[in-house]
């Protein structure tokens, strides 16, 4: 997978941060602090220098050791320094100096004397009055921290992509009833489908501006109106949800788009693009000029008004009296800069401009190219409907083919198949493909991965199924290296096809393990088998940084569902927003091919 800036920025920073935790030398902490921000704001990226021999102690701030450790992380992925750190302090440390009062003196201490490293055991030292208790703390600390982190808790939530849809889709279809509207679009993070979304900000084109806000602020959801203007309007939907509606010219839609799209870093290099033609490209159009300065680019200002004196204001921002030259679609921005529209999916400054620039930008997987779904539950275990019904849903849905791929004995709390009844399931599916029209249902079964890499049911077992799916379903803190081997182990078992959410996260709920996965990527392409794109809402695992390395060293992503309910098919359209942020086309995908195609290279993964 490439290396880019801002994974070795990442990587920077988080060695200060615990570097700080440590009391180590305030001008080396600083060192890395200042690394961090010369990578982010990089034009050129780390990794071209490092493949053409380039000497990188040229760049401002970067010294022999950080040069070596720049060369590092970009041929290897992984930095020595920093993983030594992870040895000394856990990494989750770093959470602790989000709340306010708490330096890295007092984290180091908090640690140290009540073994605290993350929020959830800071809390309970505070409610439990343990923290008065240590030297330099007191009844006025604890309670300045407990303060600290109910403010924390309180900030605006986050939500997960798919239960903002069901906020957003309804209010647009409210707002498209209005005779005054003409084109309306949710930009911002939610069309670039990001895994969860914090607001929701949502342009419109209209003939009857003040007509349109005052609609909008009437809608049943809202709770609470922040703002309401002419042309622009905030409100708090009852759910939490802050949702920002903007009017805008028919003539600036395009720019406004692409503006509050983002993402930030991705609109800064468009912009940079544009001063370099003596462009000014802002959220009102692309117009002739000198353009937003390089300190107002770096600082992501790109216009001398604030985003909140509303859009009716535009013909201030280009020279006087003179009209955009572009700005009333999206292409027509890209096109002012020489490159061809962009996807919002990939607008995360992640290498997209440069694909651009060489016109190799992927033709992103579309819904429309899946032909199946390869992990499905029924009442057989923790499912909810049976396997006609699945079937008939999956039909439903033009699917040509599903796999059911129950849980294997050891995850008992979802009733997990033992050899006997995963046969006798076998038996039914045969039975009931011969009365099937229309959709095929594949044998499987998804197998637990156990702590020492065997596998929960045995190898001849297996060997009878069309397609085995593994899962990591307990020991989710393991270290990194026994984590990695227990997987690479079970992968490498004769009968192993697809990895199932291979990070193990649940969005806003569990943390990925921490596990080595680009050796996990590699085994499978060692291996020939394949790598799971989980779509459920709640997972969204493949990362998509990890989907990107999956598509850089060849191997196919399969992007599943895991339905458990019939609605749960219509998951599959999350999975592929996400293969879609990770670069993902229809030949990087496994199940967009044809039955006759997909079964030689499931076979291929099962060995007699």
């Amino acid at each position: 997978m490439p290396i880019h800036n801002a994974d070795i920025a990442a990587i920077f920073d988080e060695i200060a941060d615990l570097l700080e935790i440590q009391g180590e030398n305030p001008f080396r902490i600083r060192a890395y602090r200042n690394a961090a921000r010369q990578m982010e704001s990089m034009g050129v990226p780390a990794a071209d220098m490092v493949a053409k021999g380039e000497d990188l102690t040229e760049l401002p701030g970067i010294g022999d050791d950080l040069a070596a450790k720049i060369r590092e992380i970009v041929e290897t992925g992984k930095c020595r320094a920093l993983e030594k750190l992870h040895r000394q302090l856990p990494p989750t440390l770093t959470e602790l100096l989000k709340i306010p009062g708490l330096g890295p003196k007092r984290v180091k201490t908090l640690y140290q004397q009540l073994k605290v490293n993350t929020l959830e055991q800071l809390e309970r030292a505070a409610r439990d009055g343990k923290i008065r208790e240590l030297a330099g703390f007191g009844d006025k600390t604890e309670t300045a921290i407990r303060d600290a982190l109910a403010a924390h808790a309180e900030q605006a939530p986050r939500f997960k992509l798919a239960v903002a849809a069901q906020y957003a889709e309804p209010l647009v279809a409210y707002l498209k009833q209005s005779r005054h509207v003409k084109q309306v679009e949710i930009a911002g993070s939610y069309r670039r489908c990001k895994e969860t979304v914090g607001d929701l900000d949502i342009l419109a084109t209209t003939q009857g501006a003040a007509d349109v806000m005052d609609r909008f602020v009437k809608y049943d959801e809202v709770k609470d109106v922040l703002a309401h203007g002419e042309t622009r309007a905030t409100v708090r939907l009852k759910c939490g949800l802050q949702v920002d509606l903007r009017v805008v010219p028919a003539a600036s839609f395009g720019a406004a788009l692409q503006y509050f799209t983002g993402s930030k870093a991705h609109n800064i290099e468009i912009r940079r693009l544009g001063q370099e033609r003596r462009l000014k490209i802002n959220e009102y159009g692309v117009f002739r000029g000198e353009g937003a300065t390089g300190a107002d680019l770096m600082a992501g200002r790109t216009s001398t008004a604030s985003r909140n004196t509303g859009l009716h204001r535009a013909p201030r921002l280009g020279p006087i009296g003179e009209k955009p030259i572009a700005g009333d679609t999206e292409e027509s921005v890209y096109r002012a800069v020489g490159l061809p529209w962009i996807a919002p999916e990939l607008r995360e400054n992640r290498g997209e401009i440069e694909a651009a620039h060489k016109d190799k930008l992927p033709k992103l997987v579309e819904l429309g190219d899946l032909k199946g779904d390869l992990h499905v539950h029924t009442t057989a275990t923790d499912g909810h409907h049976t396997l006609k019904e699945m079937a008939a849903a999956a039909r439903a849905r033009e699917l040509e083919y599903f796999a059911i791929t129950e849980h294997s004995r050891r995850l008992t709390v979802a009733h997990g198949l033992d050899p006997h009844r995963l046969r006798k399931q076998m038996e039914e599916i045969d039975r009931l493909n011969e009365q099937l029209k229309g959709v095929t249902i594949l044998k499987g079964v998804e197998v637990d991965i156990l702590e020492d890499g065997s596998l929960d049911l045995p190898d001849d077992v297996l060997a009878e199924c069309d397609l085995v799916v593994g899962a990591v379903h307990s020991k989710f803190h393991l270290p990194r290296a026994k984590q990695t081997t227990r997987i690479l182990r079970a992968m490498d078992r004769p009968c192993f096809s697809i990895l199932a959410h291979p990070t193990g996260r649940l969005l806003e709920a569990r943390e990925p393990y921490d596990v080595d996965m680009l050796k996990i990527v590699r085994q499978a392409r060692e291996r020939g088998c394949f790598l799971e794109l989980n779509a459920h809402p709640e997972r969204l695992d493949l990362l998509d940084i990890h989907c990107q390395m999956a598509k850089d060293e060849g191997v196919l992503v399969a992007i599943s569902s895991d339905a458990h309910r019939l609605q749960d098919f219509d998951n599959l359209k999350y999975g592929i927003g996400q293969a879609r942020r990770g670069w993902l086309a229809k030949d990087d995908v496994l199940n967009t091919r044809s039955l006759k195609l997909l079964r030689p290279l499931l076979q291929r993964t099962i060995k007699s």
